[in-house]
């Protein structure tokens, strides 16, 4: 098991049974959606409408100052 999950493991066990059985559900959910034929699935079914308003959204995020980095979210901010 790597650091990262254990650490959210131990916070994920101070919390109520009904909320760890959600984040539980949700992690299963995500673990069983993982599989390549579900996201080619699920790229298919985009249409260039939808692709569209992700790029809009995207660039109004940008402009916003809603945004940073990839290398500002992968250095361990659960530290």
């Amino acid at each position: 098991m790597t650091e990262l999950l254990q650490v959210a493991i131990e916070q994920l066990q101070q919390l109520p049974d009904d909320v760890q059985d959600a984040y539980a559900q949700r992690l299963l959910q995500d673990l069983a959606e993982r599989d390549d034929e579900h996201w080619d699935a699920q790229f298919a079914a985009t249409t260039q409408q939808q692709w569209t308003k992700l790029a809009e959204q995207m660039r109004q995020d940008i402009a916003n100052g809603d945004t940073m980095l990839l290398e500002q979210t992968l250095i361990q901010p659960w530290r």
